[in-house]
């Protein structure tokens, strides 16, 4: 499965059109713009799944700088800055990664 089985591809490349300049990723709007915050609780679970690159249940830094090329191979990496922001916004429990229902409650707050 991939992320265009689940999220429309027009969709996709607005959210990323959207954050084309560094500093600029808004996570919220970015989930919005790509309609993940309509998808349901399975269907997010599953896009974390295909997010997880390393498959170990949990996003890590390392793998959320990569984040937007997960949608698309070509596009930015995420600065410093936007992932750290990310990671300390979506980390529920303050373990320094985010799991699939750390994701799923920061989408839908």
């Amino acid at each position: 499965m991939s992320l265009t089985d689940i999220l429309s591809p027009s969709d996709i490349a607005a959210a990323l059109r959207d954050c084309q300049a560094p500093d600029s990723f808004s996570p919220k709007k970015f989930f919005q713009i790509s309609g993940m915050s309509k998808k349901s609780s399975s269907q997010l679970k599953e896009i974390f799944r295909i997010l997880d690159n390393d498959q170990s249940g949990f996003i890590e830094e390392d793998e959320l700088k990569y984040f937007l090329q997960r949608f698309e191979c070509g596009a930015r990496v995420l600065t410093t800055s936007e992932t750290k922001t990310f990671l300390a916004t979506a980390d529920h429990d303050g373990d320094g990664k985010i799991g699939a229902e750390g994701i799923t409650l920061f989408i839908y707050r």
